[in-house]
């Protein structure tokens, strides 16, 4: 069974490489390798964003939050989506057109550079820097993600699985570059809500039906599917207000920059909020189910649900979703 979830994971990296060296044929200059040379549809930016935005995050942090605490970690979930909708509502288009207008910049820090034309560029390095300093951590963090992932389903060891996803990940961004990322961004963003929705089904047809999944849920503590359980108003402030970080966040305000013109930024700002809506409630579901499923301490709160597409989904159909998230994390860095 094994061999068969690792054939197909084999196979989706593989078609994830295709689409590497296709947006290669068409990655002509510098604009096209960073900005696909600001040819995105709608469509294409908006799941492209949601997507990286999310990466593993959605599919292993989120589930493993709700797992351990439970329905109080919905606020998270909602101060994301209004984030995102003011982010694509207020800043989209006029970064769009600006970053255009200000001599084609081409990333955040050459375009305040351009806008505020300073001269002894000090804004477009210490931008430069601010990204680079935080963004490593978040690489790391992805780097960290991938070869938990590896190490989990394949039985690597740590620095064998951290290696490999550090290699794949080189290898598909140098050649596809952001037009590559953004397609398989788009496809990989279905494929991850479709598993979302449809696996709480399964986990609740398997348990019995909803009626007996709710007295397996009440089993763990009356506040386990309380929203308000154990909330104080200091980490409800601090779950609201995740959302802020879309405002300066570069891999969401590049999409912006890469759409095709102003009238395609409210059609994918609304794309991205249904998106985002139906994907993380789904991830949530996933996550308290999680507790009515196993029970304490049997699995990492953040491999629910891996651990779930492996029991309720076919060897191959796991194996895409492992490798669906591994190219979510390929997408993020």
């Amino acid at each position: 069974m094994p061999s068969i979830a690792l054939f197909s994971f084999v196979v989706y990296l593989l078609l994830v490489a295709s689409v590497a060296f296709l947006a290669y044929h068409y990655t002509k200059n510098l604009s096209d390798f960073v900005l696909g040379g600001r040819k995105l549809n709608g469509p294409v930016a908006a799941l492209s964003s949601g997507a990286s935005d999310m990466s593993a995050w959605l599919l292993l942090a989120l589930p493993g939050a709700a797992f351990t605490f439970g329905m109080n970690q919905i606020w998270l979930p909602i101060g994301l989506v209004i984030g995102a909708y003011c982010n694509w509502r207020w800043v989209g288009a006029p970064l769009r057109v600006y970053t255009e207008m200000a001599n084609d910049s081409l990333t955040v820090p050459a375009y305040l550079d351009n806008r505020f034309e300073d001269k002894s560029h000090a804004i477009r390095i210490s931008s430069a820097l601010a990204t680079l300093i935080f963004f490593a951590v978040y690489t790391a963090s992805g780097l960290v993600a991938g070869a938990m992932l590896l190490q989990r389903s394949f039985g690597l060891d740590f620095n064998t699985a951290l290696l490999s996803g550090t290699l794949i990940i080189m290898a598909y961004t140098f050649i596809g570059g952001f037009l590559a990322v953004s397609w398989t961004d788009f496809f990989q963003g279905i494929f991850m809500m479709c598993c979302l929705l449809i696996l709480p089904v399964l986990i609740v047809i398997d348990l019995g039906g909803f009626g007996h999944v709710l007295q397996l849920l009440q089993a763990q503590g009356n506040g386990f599917l309380h929203p308000t359980h154990g909330m104080t108003l200091l980490a409800f402030v601090n779950l609201m207000t995740w959302g802020l970080g879309y405002f300066g966040q570069p891999h969401i305000l590049v999409r912006f920059m890469a759409v095709k013109g102003v009238k395609d930024i409210p059609v994918a700002g609304r794309i991205v909020v249904a998106w985002m809506s139906f994907a993380m409630v789904g991830a949530v579901a996933v996550g308290i189910l999680g507790a009515a499923y196993f029970s304490a301490g049997q699995i990492n709160p953040e491999s629910v649900f891996i651990e779930f597409s492996n029991v309720m989904f076919s060897p191959w159909i796991s194996g895409m979703i492992l490798a669906a998230i591994m190219s979510s994390i390929m997408c993020a860095i």
